[in-house]
Order: C-alpha cells, then sequence, then structure tokens
C-alpha cells in the first residue's frame, strides 16, 4: 500500500513534479546544456557522477521543497546514490517533503505503427523490490506516439498498463506515459484516439489500482479534463515535450487541473560555472514559474 501522506499530497499538493530522471542516452545532452562537455568524463561511471552532482545541487537547491515541488522523479543509479549524505529517497522525504518516484522502463523499442513501445523489462519485479525498499512512492515509465495511427496508440496504451498492474501490485502508483510527440503531423488526432483508449483502460481498473497520467500538453486546451476527474486517476501531469519553459508554462496554465513534470524545461539556464548563489536563485526562479503555471 503506498505511503499514505505521500498519497494525499499527490492527490491534493499545490506545485508540480520535478523530472531529475535522464538516463543514459539523454544524460550528455543533459550535461552539456548545463555547460559541461563530454570532454569532462572518460567512463560512464564518471559521466553519472557529473549528472548526480547535478541533480543534488538541484535537490538541495533552497527552493526544491514540497511546498511546491511535490513530486521529483529519480534514475535508477540517483536512487541508489545519497543527497546531503542520506539516501536519495529518504533525504526528498524526510528533509524536503518531496514525494520520491522512480523511473523504470528501458528505453523505446523500434517504431511500429507510428508508435513506440517500451522495451522489455525482464528484471523490472526487482527493481520494483528495491524501489520499495528505498522508500519509492511510484514508478514513472514511457512510450511515444509519433502519429495518428490507432493500432499503434492502443498498444502502446494495453502495454502501459499491463506494466502498470505489475507495479501496483507491488505497493507503488504508476505514472503512466504515454507521450505524444509535439512533431505529430496530426498530434490533435492523436490524443483524441489516447483519450479513448486510456478512459477504456481506466474504466477496467480495479478498486484500488489508482494510476498517474504523465501527458504531452494537448493541441485542444482542456483535452483530458475527464481524466483529471476519473475516480482512478490520482494527478494528471504534463511533460514539457521539448517545449521552452515560457511556452510549457503558457501552456499548461490553460489547463485546469494538468500540473507540471518538468525536465528539460525545469533546468534550462543552469549551468555549473554559476555560483552558488546565482543557481539558487536560477532554480528558485525557474520553481516559481513552473508552480505558478501548475496552479493556474
Amino acid at each position: 500500500m503506498p505511503n499514505q501522506d505521500q498519497l494525499a499530497q499527490m492527490k491534493t499538493g499545490k506545485g508540480f513534479i520535478a523530472a531529475l530522471d535522464q538516463s543514459g542516452g539523454s544524460t550528455p545532452k543533459a550535461l552539456a546544456a548545463y555547460g559541461v562537455g563530454e570532454d569532462a568524463w572518460s567512463t560512464e561511471e564518471e559521466m553519472f557522477d557529473l549528472i548526480h552532482a547535478m541533480r543534488s545541487r538541484i535537490a538541495t537547491a533552497p527552493a526544491f521543497t514540497g511546498d511546491k515541488v511535490i513530486g521529483a522523479i529519480l534514475f535508477e543509479m540517483t536512487m541508489e546514490r545519497e543527497i546531503a549524505g542520506k539516501p536519495a529517497a529518504e533525504f526528498l522525504w524526510n528533509e524536503r517533503r518531496v514525494v520520491p518516484f522512480l523511473k523504470v522502463d528501458k528505453g523505446l523499442a523500434d517504431e511500429q505503427n507510428g508508435c513506440q513501445l517500451m522495451k522489455p523489462m525482464p528484471d523490472l519485479d526487482a527493481l520494483l523490490d528495491r524501489a520499495v525498499a528505498a522508500g519509492i512512492f511510484g514508478t514513472k515509465m514511457r512510450s511515444v506516439i509519433n502519429a495518428a495511427n490507432a493500432d499503434g496508440i492502443a498498444a502502446v496504451v494495453a502495454q502501459q498498463f499491463e506494466v502498470g498492474k505489475q507495479i501496483l501490485a507491488k505497493g507503488l502508483v504508476p505514472i503512466i506515459e504515454p507521450e505524444v510527440s509535439i512533431n505529430c503531423p496530426e498530434k490533435a488526432d492523436a490524443e483524441d484516439i489516447l483519450l479513448e483508449e486510456i478512459t477504456k483502460h481506466l474504466d477496467a481498473l480495479d478498486d484500488g489500482q489508482d494510476v498517474m497520467l504523465k501527458l504531452t500538453l494537448p493541441t485542444i486546451t482542456n483535452h483530458y479534463g475527464t481524466l483529471i476527474k476519473h475516480p482512478k486517476v490520482v494527478r494528471v501531469v504534463a511533460l514539457s515535450g521539448g517545449y521552452a519553459r515560457d511556452e510549457a508554462n503558457a501552456l499548461l496554465a490553460q489547463n485546469a487541473g494538468m500540473i507540471a513534470s518538468f525536465s528539460r524545461a525545469l533546468t534550462e539556464g543552469l549551468t555549473a560555472q554559476m555560483s552558488d548563489d546565482e543557481f539558487n536563485a536560477a532554480i528558485g526562479a525557474a520553481i516559481e514559474d513552473i508552480y505558478q503555471a501548475s496552479i493556474t
């Protein structure tokens, strides 16, 4: 059973979820944006040391607290490391009142029917057991929709809910993330199909099987309003999807009931070269802007 204090924060807390879950494939880009080039490391371990230092700097910033950042999504290696001398999930909740989530997918499979399913996760049960032991509240897993293909979208949603039930069985709350690419040529049509498929699977969940949804900011304002109100949905969060922060915030503010779960839009403009005062001011301003868009 999920931690009830954390569940209450997810259901009613004012604020947003920080996505600090860049994986092996996206870490070099995240570090480059942070002002750390590929010449700064020679091994994957050194690369992950650098990204962990960035994440720790964000998580220990004065503004990074549950007053405005109600949750944070971690990469597996982050969960296994310490922040400020404490296990990452323990630090987030006990010191900052930020609910910890874990990214569990292993990346995307090749495109079929205009969509990318998640790669197989044969070790998921073991990872979930470790997450429970570490104090993780929920999980996140991402698929991608590149076209308004009904068969492809149905397959994406079916896989997401199938794995979601495996996660629910461990007492964790899954964030189901079928991302519609902002470059999808028929984005609004894809979102219509997605809404129908998600609703069908939500309606089929048993009592006690509550999930969260992470969705691309929709083409039609408030398109996901029925999902926000669905009794099986804890919260609907929005991914920035490649939009710059100002644009993502403006779109988010138009969609009542959605809150942010931004990654690149959160860290936009942060660099390793900033002094602590400069860094804390910049992340504080970003948190405030995203918070305001999330509570509008």
